[in-house]
């Protein structure tokens, strides 16, 4: 079993929308069983609501269901207990990196670095405060970068 986090700020946006998109392709590619995947938030802003409703909504329309999830903070033990730990942006991967025990290090990375070559960016971008269209591109770079992290990982397991 290959165990994956996903780790945006407040774990209502960028990362429950990895979490949803990544879920649906593990159910419709055969690898459930073989691949987990769960989301965090470095802060604790909004531990225990759902996703932000413009995410909900947004994913809803492309097919995936995020009304189950909830948002958490990263904690210690999730260093331990996953194989990789993604990041949505570097801010991120620093935060993690400070708190990540050494041993640790070799399973953070950044989310995007399994996207395919024509990647819209390195980071997926935080889509709290703009409008409509940024759900829709968290969702785009959400979608490649999946595609890619299970490629990458349904070759090892």
């Amino acid at each position: 079993m290959t165990r994956i986090l996903f780790v945006c700020t407040g774990n209502i946006c960028r990362s429950p929308t990895a979490e949803g998109v990544a879920r649906h392709f593990i159910e419709t590619s055969g690898l459930g069983g073989r691949v987990e995947v769960d989301s965090a938030g470095t802060h604790g802003y909004h531990v225990g609501e759902a996703p932000d409703p413009r995410t909900q909504k947004a994913a809803k329309q492309r097919g995936y269901d995020l009304s189950a999830l909830r948002a958490r903070k990263l904690e210690l033990r999730d260093f331990q207990e996953f194989d990789l730990l993604l990041a949505m942006d570097r801010g991120h991967l620093d935060i993690m990196q400070r708190k990540c025990p050494e041993v640790y290090q070799p399973r953070l990375g950044l989310f995007m670095a399994f996207a395919g070559e024509g990647r819209l960016a390195d980071e997926v971008p935080d889509p709290y405060y703009g409008g409509p269209r940024g759900f829709d591109v968290v969702l785009d770079m959400c979608e490649d970068a999946v595609r890619g992290l299970l490629d990458s990982v349904s070759s090892r397991v």
